[in-house]
């Protein structure tokens, strides 16, 4: 089964009844984000090559069309008009790596009706998970001020393939590293990890076992030091690194507790010992959140391991994307809905300095100073260049992020919940109990009455 059936049945339905009609003209649909997640001040545009990949090869075949008369419950013969669909559109879109803002057009495409509307589910799957993962990383990056981050998200992604996407997406915005060895492979990043407490508990003691993980590592070493006593832990380790034939390099690894305070700790215990080049490496459910507190309160921590939240993008795991027609055959359309209206036309978004955007007609002369967001990157279904590299969109996003205004750059921290005391649920469980009460009372002496 080809990848065209990534689809969702109504719009196989609506691409069917679109040829039948013979509304085969071209169509422009717009995939944006409608709004930032909450406390976010800006949106980095991610997963654009994938999608390309999926409709150079896009073609319904005679399996496809099988598939979708079964899930209709239809015989395939009806379905015929769908058999060989291809894509030979035109597609233009903000290149990965570019920072971008809410309402924003991440791609513009254009193309037959039916072909159009076979591809939005891919699309809109691609560029709404990598762009929220992107944008979750670099605000880690960020809040780190510097330090180096490195993703260790693999185990705890919505599966392999979200963890593969994870840590390229880190390494776009700004993390050093990957625990994850295929990406490391697959797109040529640095490759790091440690050990885990399993490795500590399965020798009699953690002295055995750094002596014997020392032993099998070839380069600086990283003793995880918080299983047991962590006071201790970080004696150990730097007893047995002092030791190594390769010299006292390497690092010890936090991961649990008050990271801060354990760090500091460690740090005076590594520095008597005379090892004041061995770095502190902290993990342990860490975000931009509890980075940005880490760092402002000065925490002696050289490197943060970042794994969940970044990979699930915790505090806002889905990204509010639409996929919606500005133009039928040359005729603009627009939306009307309540509080979902779209703008008509084909557009183009200008960066002006400060990313004080425009957005535009397409073909319009631009504002001053504004620069064009969306480039043509396909037409007639196939790539306008090469595929884009790891590389140029790590320095698109490194450029985009220097000019950032501070006010978009702040790592807002979300309003808590304001927590239910037991006064307060007492008094609710009282209002409830004297409504039960009076409606049992009226209900009584309704009864009375039609007694009487």
């Amino acid at each position: 089964m080809s990848e065209a059936m990534t689809t969702d049945l109504y719009e196989a339905t609506m691409a069917l009844s679109y040829l039948r009609e013979g509304m085969t003209g071209p169509a422009t649909f717009d995939l944006y984000a409608r709004g930032l997640p909450p406390e976010r001040g800006f949106l980095v545009a991610a997963g654009l090559e994938p999608a390309l990949d999926f409709l150079s090869g896009f073609r319904v075949e005679p399996e496809d069309v099988a598939a979708f008369a079964a899930a209709m419950h239809r015989p395939s013969e009806d379905l015929e008009p769908l058999l060989g669909l291809g894509f030979d559109g035109e597609v233009r879109a903000v290149p990965e790596g570019r920072i971008v803002l809410a309402g924003e057009p991440l791609l513009e495409l254009t193309a037959p009706l039916p072909q159009a509307q076979l591809v939005e589910t891919y699309l809109m799957g691609q560029l709404s998970h990598q762009t929220t993962i992107a944008s979750k990383a670099a605000r880690c990056v960020l809040a780190a001020e510097e330090r180096p981050v490195v993703d260790f998200s693999l185990r705890r992604t919505h599966g392999p393939w979200a963890g593969m996407q994870s840590a390229r997406l880190s390494a776009m915005t700004g993390f050093t590293a990957t625990s994850n060895v295929a990406a490391a492979a697959a797109y040529g990043i640095e490759a790091s990890g440690t050990m885990a407490h399993a490795y500590i508990e399965a020798f009699p003691d953690e002295e055995t076992a750094f002596r014997a993980f020392a032993r099998t590592h070839p380069g600086p070493v990283t003793f995880l030091v918080d299983t047991y006593d962590t006071a201790t832990g970080v004696a150990t380790a730097a007893r047995v690194l002092r030791e190594l034939e390769s010299g006292p390099s390497g690092a010890i690894r936090l991961d649990s507790g008050d990271l801060g305070e354990q760090a500091v700790r460690a740090r005076k215990i590594l520095d008597a010992a005379g090892l004041p080049e061995v770095r502190i490496v902290a993990s342990g459910g860490l975000d931009e959140y509890a980075l940005e507190e880490l760092v402002h309160a000065g925490a002696p921590i050289d490197v943060f391991a970042v794994g969940t939240r970044m990979g699930v993008s915790a505090d806002a795991a889905a990204l509010d994307t639409a996929y919606k027609l500005v133009d039928y055959d040359g005729t603009p359309v627009m939306k009307l809905s309540s509080a979902k209206a779209t703008a008509p036309g084909t557009k183009q978004v200008w960066r002006r300095p400060g990313y004080a955007d425009v957005i535009g007609e397409r073909g319009e002369l631009p504002p001053n100073g504004g620069t064009p967001l969306l480039e043509t990157v396909m037409r007639e279904g196939r790539r306008t260049g090469a595929p884009d590299t790891l590389d140029r969109a790590r320095r698109r996003f490194a450029t985009d992020l220097a000019g950032l205004p501070p006010h978009a750059r702040r790592i807002r921290h979300p309003v808590p919940p304001r927590p239910a005391t037991s006064a307060g649920l007492a008094g609710l469980a009282g209002r409830v109990r004297h409504r039960i009460e009076h409606r049992l009372a009226a209900d009584g002496e309704a009864a009375g009455r039609q007694a009487a």
